[in-house]
């Protein structure tokens, strides 16, 4: 199957746009039920922050069709992605993207919706597998590769009824999380929020597209920082899970020792509707094995107002104070905090994890395990891999972005295993296991329901800026300890146009406690708003 390109995706849909029924730019005019009766003259739905509510509550009224609301996403895509604004988020969109919402209508007059996640425009981050699109890391050197099957979350979430509507741009093979550009895509992706501005990585462009309602719904990685930074970065909820509670099988790998894959949506309510379907056992990923006895049965049912009340909170000041944290930031913070207090939490300030860099001292020295993992990932697909070996890829300069030339060169001087090199198992068997005895304890001995901090100490860079600090706060407490965390949008920098994220960071398996507590952190502070240059298309001028 050929790659398509954006553009030529939606020149190929302008046919579809004059079969389907009549389109307003703002708004989807429906005119037919899905059952086939006629709709109310008038009736009509716009996709700018719509969630699966309310599009479900759309169908179910016959005010909107799959194909529509699929048709109005390829539309805000053909508009606001590769033309200006020129956000720059996607790699290709999915030639099929409409026959699969007419099989859906089909479907939907039959028996109606087909699943939780039914009709669901996803946008999924290219390091997932997906069998009929092409799966490239942000690395030309995998440019058009399709892979045999989806990745598990992929396949779940297309079981579920979502349509995977493009794959978005991230940081080539998701090495940085500071900005979003690949070998794959010419330019940066840019933050809606602000063009100049980055959009964190690696998961930049799945953020990006979410945020100016490019797509319902995405799917983004985290190794250190990659779903909870670009969240933070786009006003947008990221749940990264306990490890072993998501599957990663079939997306390529960082490091399989802290890699997590996951939901990024406009509302808590989305994402963990997204959640609920993608967590729990696959015995293609055996970090997974067991998660079913450990996992909530339900996790949409934590989403229920007045958690708040008679929570207890620890403020995590060890997670963003440094020399360089902007005033901005901490002032929305706190201003969070109160927001927490009024809602009826109990807020802790500040606790402390003891001896925290003792306990994350490494003797041994480092670790780099892409090498042996992305070599392992391509040996398991066989023949059907587009390359074996990272000399492969560097065999020519055209396969990868010159930024990434030194990490590349760096991974191929790696000659042991990840099981052979000190600093990577004495990570894995001292660092890890202590780390989470002492958060453990921290949060036991205090009652504690969540730590929180914020997610990023200092707005998002200007684009090319590697100098001015970064303020990622991602990169420690959950990826070393494996416990579960969700960022939240908590307000805004720089004359109210910049977004902030807070994270509430949880024990092993805390997910539902924690979801419950953003859900209503939500509900008590709505925070989340659109970005003001991607409108309805009817308010363009």
């Amino acid at each position: 199957m050929p790659v398509h390109s954006v553009h030529s995706t939606s020149r190929r849909s302008n046919m579809g746009r004059r079969l389907g029924a009549a389109c307003a730019i703002a708004a989807i005019a429906v005119t037919v039920h899905p059952a086939g009766t006629r709709a109310q003259a008038g009736a009509s739905f716009e996709v700018v922050e719509a969630t699966i509510a309310t599009v479900h509550g759309a169908f179910t009224s016959g005010r909107l069709t799959c194909r529509q609301l699929v048709q109005a996403y390829l539309d805000r895509i053909e508009a606001y992605d590769k033309t200006d604004p020129a956000i720059n988020s996607l790699i290709v969109t999915n030639p099929r993207a409409l026959g699969i919402a007419d099989s859906l209508d089909r479907r939907f007059a039959r028996e109606g919706l087909t699943g939780p996640l039914h009709c669901v425009p996803t946008i999924v981050k290219d390091n997932f597998e997906t069998n009929d699109l092409q799966t490239t890391a942000g690395s030309a050197a995998l440019a058009g590769w399709i892979p045999r099957r989806d990745a598990t979350m992929v396949a779940r979430m297309k079981a579920a009824g979502a349509i995977v509507l493009a794959k978005s741009n991230l940081a080539e093979w998701a090495f940085t999380p500071y900005e979003t550009v690949s070998s794959i895509l010419p330019g940066y992706t840019r933050n809606p929020y602000d063009l100049s501005r980055v959009t964190a990585g690696s998961s930049g462009g799945t953020a990006a597209a979410v945020a100016a309602s490019l797509g319902l719904v995405g799917l983004g990685s985290d190794t250190g920082n990659s779903i909870r930074g670009p969240s933070a970065h786009q006003a947008l909820f990221g749940i990264r899970s306990t490890m072993g509670l998501t599957s990663r099988a079939g997306v390529v790998p960082l490091n399989n020792r802290a890699d997590i894959a996951g939901p990024m949506a406009r509302t808590a309510d989305d994402a963990v509707r997204v959640f609920q379907v993608v967590a729990g056992e696959d015995p293609d990923d055996s970090v997974t094995a067991g998660a079913n006895a450990k996992r909530e049965r339900d996790y949409t049912s934590f989403l229920t107002s007045g958690a708040l009340q008679g929570a207890r909170i620890g403020v995590l000041r060890q997670a963003y104070e440094r020399a360089t944290t902007d005033t901005e930031v901490v002032r929305v913070f706190d201003r969070a905090l109160a927001e927490l207090r009024a809602a009826g939490a109990t807020i802790i300030d500040t606790v402390i994890v003891d001896s925290l860099g003792a306990l994350t001292r490494n003797p041994n020295g480092g670790c780099n395990p892409f090498k042996y993992d992305l070599e392992r990932y391509f040996a398991a697909r066989g023949e059907g891999a587009p390359v074996k070996t990272i000399a492969e890829v560097l065999s020519r300069p055209g396969n990868y972005h010159p930024t990434v030339q030194s990490r590349l060169e760096a991974a191929q001087r790696v000659t042991t295993t990840p099981e052979e090199t000190p600093g990577c198992t004495y990570r894995e068997e001292v660092v890890k296991p202590r780390f989470r005895a002492a958060i453990t304890a921290l949060m036991d001995s205090l009652r504690l329901d969540a730590l929180v901090h914020p997610t990023w100490s200092n707005p998002p860079r200007l684009i090319g800026d590697l100098n001015t600090p970064h303020g990622d706060n991602s990169q420690l407490f959950s990826p070393t300890s494996g416990f579960p965390a969700i960022t939240v949008p908590m307000g805004y920098t720089r004359g109210n146009t910049l977004p902030a994220g807070m994270t509430f960071l949880g024990r092993a398996w805390s997910e539902g406690r924690l979801i419950s507590l953003a859900y209503d952190y939500e509900r008590a502070s709505h925070h989340r708003r659109p970005p003001a240059i991607t409108p309805p298309l009817s308010a363009r001028p």
